[in-house]
């Protein structure tokens, strides 16, 4: 076996204790992870999260959840839950001073449709978020191991040998790092991020709750852009009386102090607000605005996901939403090859999948934030919200229709969705089965037990045909006819049960 060490506060490398056995562990319980843990959970694949820290994050960081990620919220079952903690973004309030300047939109406001239920992105502290997932992962039978870090492994050809903190020993099929942006497993895997500075100014980010008389309301994200020292903006966060701070700094040495003494003194210094109007600072943390991301997302049994992937500008509100998309293309093919003997090479298309997506949001973030940094009040539309995203060139996505008009749904892209009868093909899409859908054709019987079948008369998003939808919600093949529908199945692990002999 190959020993990897990481190095962790508290932890030496491969200590001996208890031994434990799962399927899939998991290291880290943020977005990534915590969508991870649950997608699994649903699918009965044994699965051990670990965090090294003892809570949950506090902060209200990755503040932003896109119309594409509250899909995949609906289909895990947390979505009302996150709706009623969450609002919609507030228009932005430019100030001089004392002096109101102009208002706008800085998200594009849409209305939903048949093919796009939800529309508009959400406003959610990260820490809300992940409350709700954690809930969710609870009721499922899972849970976080607190206080764990991981302190070493091994791997091998068939397995993983892990090393906690705690002195446990974990045994799993699989490792998954989901451990951030300065990802331990990542570095002991010896896998590089390429990427770059896309600001080389520091910024400063906390939550904070101001005094009832403060001058700012809830109505508004308040900003100053031309504050002395940089820019600093003040945006309500739903269900609290908790705003979001964020603070520019125009010198690329400056040491960034997070006390909450220097909180409250900035915010003096840099609006009409007194420091005696922050009540409370809940949370603060400094950073750089880096685009990175790793050199492969695979390395054996040991998967990079999240932020241990791809690292962000906070510009656009793309980094937990790529993460939360991470985890939910693995999950399935994760509990395919682990629980219904799906081969093993179905995850070599994890990478294929997900690495060229991460690097185009990638791209969208750095753009936007660098616009922002120029002044321009840079509105985010439909590339922000990752519903167009899809994975037409993996291997996965086997289009066997001819003579499609340009504009056609084809295999790899999302699949849209539309009425069915008294519910809603997302209703029938929810849950960890794949989908046969036949629209204008009849469904051929397959006796396959994770795959549900469907028709409609006719929907013009689909076009007549056959449209087998994979469970993360996009169309993995597409046909005429039934012709070719069974390799794909086998591929994937959903071949039909063979009848018993004498049947």
């Amino acid at each position: 076996m190959e020993l990897n060490s990481v190095k962790e506060p508290g932890g030496s490398a491969m200590r001996s204790g208890t031994n434990t056995g799962t399927d899939v562990l998991v290291v880290g319980a943020g977005p990534t992870g915590l969508v991870l843990a649950i997608d699994l959970a649903r699918r009965g694949v044994r699965t051990l999260l670990v965090e090294q820290a003892d809570r949950l994050f506090p902060g209200s960081r990755g503040k932003g959840v896109q119309p594409r990620t509250q899909e995949v919220l609906d289909d895990l079952g947390v979505l009302p839950r996150v709706r009623a903690s969450a609002s919609l973004y507030p228009r932005m309030l430019a100030w001089e001073g004392t002096e109101r300047r102009h208002e706008w939109d800085m998200m594009q406001r849409s209305e939903p449709t048949e093919q796009v239920p939800y529309a508009d992105v959400l406003l959610i502290p990260q820490s809300r978020t992940q409350e709700l997932l954690h809930e969710r992962l609870v009721e499922l039978g899972g849970g976080v191991r607190f206080g764990a870090a991981l302190t070493g492994f091994r791997r091998s050809a068939d397995g993983v040998e892990a090393e906690l903190s705690t002195g446990e020993t974990v045994r799993a099929s699989y490792l998954v790092a989901a451990d951030g942006g300065r990802s331990t497993v990542r570095k002991a895997l010896g896998i590089g991020m390429t990427g770059e500075t896309v600001d080389p100014r520091p910024m400063l980010v906390a939550d904070v709750r101001l005094s009832a008389e403060a001058l700012v309301d809830r109505a508004n994200w308040h900003i100053w852009p031309e504050a002395p020292g940089g820019g600093v903006a003040l945006c309500p966060l739903p269900g609290a009386d908790h705003f979001q701070l964020i603070a520019g700094f125009e010198d690329e040495a400056a040491l960034v102090d997070t006390s909450a003494e220097a909180v409250r003194g900035l915010v003096a210094e840099r609006t009409p607000l007194a420091a005696a109007d922050v009540v409370e600072v809940l949370w603060a943390s400094d950073f750089r605005a880096r685009a990175a991301m790793a050199d492969r997302f695979r390395d054996g049994r040991v998967f990079l996901a999240g932020d241990a992937a791809h690292v962000h500008s906070p510009a656009g509100g793309q980094g937990l939403n790529t993460s939360v998309q991470d985890a939910y293309n693995l999950g399935w093919k994760l509990g395919q090859v682990l629980r219904h003997g799906a081969p093993a090479a179905l995850l070599d298309s994890y990478e294929a999948e997900r690495l060229p997506v991460a690097a185009d949001v990638l791209g969208i973030s750095t753009r936007i934030h660098r616009a922002s940094a120029s002044g321009e009040n840079t509105r985010r539309g439909e590339e922000v919200q990752q519903l167009g995203l899809g994975y037409r060139d993996s291997a996965l996505a086997v289009e066997t229709r001819t003579g499609l008009a340009e504009d056609a749904l084809r295999a790899g892209d999302r699949a849209p969705d539309g009425p069915y009868g008294q519910e809603r093909l997302f209703d029938v899409f929810r849950g960890p089965h794949f989908t046969l859908l036949a629209v204008g054709t009849e469904p051929p019987a397959l006796g396959a037990p994770t795959v549900r079948t469907a028709r409609l008369d006719a929907y013009e998003p689909y076009g007549p045909g056959l449209f087998l939808v994979r469970p993360d919600g996009y169309v993995g093949w597409a046909g005429e006819s039934a012709d070719g529908l069974a390799d794909y199945l086998a591929a994937v692990g959903a071949a039909p049960v063979p009848a018993a002999a004498g049947a």
